[in-house]
């Protein structure tokens, strides 16, 4: 088991620990839970007082650490007695007798209370007799310690995590590579997007496409997951054609990036991983902020409230809302955004949680461009025309998530989602060939509607002294439909190096196509973590996915229909070699439907199908707030559509093949630093292609070797100066080929990165943060016969006032 939480906590909150625990020689008894003795009872409150509780699942050792810091008592455990056992949420006001015995629920463990007030937490015995046992001493000073609602958002370092087996397990326990990005990391490298907020992740290669801002492009193990990787609250965001909206990254209070096939559990999905966005949640505890952030050409109001809904009421709520008026680095521009997410909780009891997450975005944006082979200008120019330079999306979402404990073992979980959005894309481009300046119109007018609920049973159980049960069974349904309308033409011709726009009237479009793209997929899944003697944890999970795709092109009357279906499955192997370090070993499968027409296949239509082997080593000290992660792995993606531009056809017939090293390393010393380690090796090989040439080469855009550092350090205040927070870091990219061909390379690239934050008084504090700090001008990517350049210097300040 992992206890690294409760070490987080003991730091934090002046929790000491006085003795370890004794291992012990023999197993105890079966048990089972019987009421505390009714005589325990201390004055002047103690277990019999009532407190707000906001304990989450998490380790039963680090559940009751930040039980006694939540209560003011002092908790004596041993250690021994708690490995291997996982805690419940713990939410609203109570007794502390009733919050404990529900933590307690189901553990074969009992408490006693002390004559000084101590409480005592033991085994029920059989009556052969007892064990008398060390304990690990928790104490706890309630005043004097952080709230610990507040415990992810205070660390870059988070130990648990959701995405990786769709359970509340430990990070060190997981048979895979998972990466949490916290909002406390988001918040100090103020990042704007998804792709800022993941670009210091092991593995992960952000911003493909520099100054485009249409989507989020991120590559992950070499593999492209901009279409079917993107989560939000585990439930899929997937891309059809062009239709879709960008995530307001301060809307967000955690991202986690895991890496590798993910199907048993996510159904269709790319062989690299995915990127699973949490969004901001009600707390119990009134908290808030209020800031503006502004910049050259960028201007912008956020504010963020939380808490509970009145005094003891079980509702609590949270609201975060921004408007931004801005423009991008390049010429004519726009970033302009309205962003308004109520939330609400209802906790009717301990058994029992609602949470309803609503959203709703506007973003008006212009496009960035690609420079055609040949013209040699600003990275900023622009050649398109201002009037008809748009890429507005509107969305709304309505969601929830649903638990419920029916009993100790057996929990209920339902979320579900809505989403539908409003495109309008109409560009002008210059044409990638000779002559030089001869532009193309284009336009597209799309409306998406997305449903999607995903349904889990969790069972957890004891099966004997040696093993430890945590089943999982699923059953998920998603429904994508994406109508565009789509219009193609020219513009007048255009000199790149004087450029004079001629306005709408120079613009001459047709209508090309109505298509509607409907896609329901339903998945059953299983998973079975099985916990063997403490140290060893096998996972073994499965899932059989049934997709119908329906391509309707209502403009020529034409219907494309087919299923797929495909079962895919995942072992993996963990063994705990300390409290600390763990080693494990996985296999994994992907499965990636194809969607599109069946007229442009006249070999059929396959899925692309992803396996993967991996191994790795995690270690999260328990002196310090940190955890460190390396992992080797073997990904093969195979039946990769590739398209002939002679026939105009698609066959698959394409393999590619990626190997490499992933090392990360996050943590948070003390109040005052944090710092982000990471390092990518990707050998990368096409096995099989259209093109004989190509069979050996490396796939485009992906580099050998990535790297990146973050460090941020705090000087405390004296007197009337307050903390003095300096940070910076540094994004490396290695050489990629710019075509499958290998025919040209694109050179490596270092991108620094800084941050100022000046505490003015406890509650307003002045940042500056900036991105590209040297202004670095580099070729981000050459795909398509155009050259992307990334992001220029972009630098901003924010004045912040938070209570």
């Amino acid at each position: 088991m992992n206890n690294g939480g409760a070490a987080r906590l003991q730091k934090r909150g002046r929790v000491v620990v006085i003795a370890s625990a004794l291992m012990m020689t023999t197993a105890l008894a079966p048990a089972v839970l019987f009421a505390p003795d009714a005589n325990a009872q201390v004055s002047a409150g103690g277990i019999d007082a009532e407190h707000a509780f906001d304990i989450p699942a998490q380790s039963l050792t680090s559940a009751l650490a930040q039980f006694g810091v939540q209560a003011g008592v002092q908790v004596t455990v041993d250690g021994a007695l708690a490995r291997g056992i996982d805690a419940p949420t713990i939410n609203g006001t109570m007794r502390a007798s009733t919050a404990l015995e529900a933590l307690l629920r189901g553990s074969g463990l009992d408490y006693d209370v002390t004559s000084d007030g101590t409480v005592v937490i033991e085994a029920v015995t059989s009556s052969a007799g007892e064990e008398v046992l060390e304990t690990l001493r928790v104490e706890a000073n309630a005043p004097e310690v952080a709230d610990p609602t507040k415990a992810i958002t205070d660390s870059f370092v988070v130990s648990r995590s959701r995405t990786a087996s769709k359970t509340d397990t430990p990070i060190l326990d997981d048979s895979s590579a998972v990466s949490v990005v916290t909002q406390k990391e988001m918040e100090t490298r103020n990042v704007q997007d998804l792709q800022q907020a993941v670009a210091y992740t092991a593995g992960v290669q952000a911003g493909e496409y520099g100054s485009d801002v249409r989507y989020d492009y991120v590559r992950i193990r070499g593999f492209g997951q901009q279409n079917l990787g993107a989560y939000r609250d585990g439930l899929p965001s997937r891309i059809y054609n062009f239709t879709n909206s960008r995530p307001e990254a301060y809307g967000l209070q955690q991202v986690d990036v895991l890496k590798g096939s993910t199907s048993s559990l996510f159904g269709m999905n790319g062989p690299g991983g995915l990127v699973n966005m949490t969004t901001k949640r009600p707390q119990d505890e009134a908290s808030g902020e209020v800031l503006t952030t502004f910049g050259e050409n960028h201007l912008r109001g956020a504010g963020d409230v939380t808490g509970p809904v009145g005094e003891n009421s079980n509702w609590s709520y949270r609201l975060t809302a921004l408007w931004q008026d801005a423009e991008r680095g390049q010429d004519y521009s726009q970033d302009d955004r309205i962003y308004v997410a109520p939330a609400f909780s209802y906790t009717p009891n301990l058994d029992t949680k609602l949470t309803i997450l609503t959203s709703y975005s506007d973003r008006e944006s212009g496009l960035g461009y690609g420079f055609p082979a040949g013209i040699e200008t600003s990275r900023d120019a622009f050649f398109g025309e201002p009037d008809f330079n748009n890429f507005d999306t509107e969305e709304t979402n309505i969601g929830y998530e649903l638990s419920h404990q029916i009993n100790d073992k057996l929990e209920f979980r339902q979320n579900a989602r809505y989403t539908h959005v409003d495109l309008t894309y109409e560009t002008v481009y210059l044409n990638d060939t000779t002559p030089l300046g001869d532009r193309w119109a284009f336009a597209i007018y799309g409306e998406l509607d997305r449903f999607a609920i995903d349904n889990q049973i969790q069972y957890d159980t004891a099966i004997s002294d040696m093993f430890d049960s945590k089943t999982l069974v699923g059953l998920d349904y998603s429904r994508d439909q994406n109508r565009e309308r789509r219009f193609d033409g020219t513009a007048s011709p255009i000199d790149p190096y004087n450029p004079s726009y001629c306005g709408m009237s120079c613009i001459d479009i047709d209508f090309t196509s109505d298509t509607e793209i409907t896609q329901a997929a339903y998945g059953l899944y299983a998973q079975e973590q099985l916990t063997i003697a403490d140290d060893w944890i096998a996972t073994v999970g499965g899932r059989f996915d049934y997709v119908q795709s329906d391509t309707d092109t209502i403009s020529s009357g034409t219907t494309d229909e087919r299923d797929d279906h495909k079962f895919t499955s995942r072992f993996g192997l963990t063994y705990k070699a300390t409290n600390e370090v763990s080693v494990y070993g996985n296999y994994s499968e992907s499965y990636q439907p194809v969607y599109s027409s069946l007229a442009s296949r006249p070999d059929g239509v396959k899925p692309q199908e992803g396996t993967q082997y991996e191994i790795g080593v995690k270690y999260q000290p328990e002196a310090i707030d940190a955890l460190f992660t390396a992992a080797v792995f073997d990904l093969t993606q195979e039946n990769v559509s590739q398209y002939n531009s002679a026939t105009r056809t698609y066959h698959q017939i394409g393999e590619i093949n990626s190997r490499g090293l992933e090392l990360e390393g996050k943590m948070s010393l003390g109040e005052q630093t944090n710092m982000t380690l990471a390092y990518t090796y990707l050998d990368a090989e096409i096995k099989d292609d259209l093109t004989a040439a190509n069979i050996g080469n490396r796939p485009a855009n992906v580099p050998e070797h990535q790297a990146s550092a973050w460090l941020d350090y705090t000087i405390p205040g004296q007197g009337a100066l307050g903390d003095l927070t300096l940070g910076g870091g540094v994004r490396f990219v290695g050489e990629r080929q710019r075509n499958d061909g290998n025919t040209e390379t694109l050179p490596s690239n270092s991108v620094f990165d800084a941050a100022i934050n000046y505490a003015v008084t406890d509650d307003v504090s002045l940042s500056v943060n900036a991105t590209n700090l040297l202004d670095r001008e580099y070729v981000s990517s050459n795909t398509f016969g155009s050259r992307y350049y990334g992001d220029g210097r972009t630098v901003l300040a924010t004045l912040k006032y938070s209570w």
